[in-house]
């Protein structure tokens, strides 16, 4: 029995230079790439989609059709659009147990140190209430 995979049809790019992430989705009638910012330049997204074609990504014909190609509505649709990036859970149930973690933490020391200076205080108050001292009193 033969298994048939298809191949995927989007890939996804990470730009850190220019902090940056696509996502191209490589359809029968267009390719679509989605874009976090609008970081890249009219050259730059010619030479991102020759880099596309040259690797397999999309059609081979991309590689070396003209700007002029690329750019048609029907062919190549650049969108700046974050509503592709997902949030992983686990990565999210990490970060709000290490943000408690810390918010309870940093309440326990603001507990002891407030106990610590309260307590300085209240203690040199005690000490100078003393009805037994003998400051300003005169024994003759």
């Amino acid at each position: 029995m033969k298994t048939h995979l298809s191949e995927p049809t989007s890939f996804e790019f990470c730009f850190p230079q220019l902090d940056t992430l696509a996502l191209v989705e490589n359809r029968p009638e267009e390719v679509i790439i989605r874009l976090t910012r609008d970081t890249f330049t009219e050259e730059r997204k010619t030479c991102f989609v020759r880099e596309l074609a040259a690797e397999g990504f999309i059609a081979e014909d991309f590689r070396w059709a003209s700007a002029r190609t690329y750019f048609s509505p029907c062919r190549v649709n650049w969108l700046i659009d974050r509503t592709w990036l997902k949030h992983d859970p686990l990565m999210t149930a990490k970060t709000h147990r290490a943000m408690v973690r810390l918010l309870a933490g940093g309440l326990l020391l603001w507990l002891a140190l407030m106990t610590a200076t309260l307590g300085g205080i209240i203690g040199a108050d005690l000490s100078n209430s003393n009805p037994h001292s003998t400051i300003g009193s005169t024994h003759g």
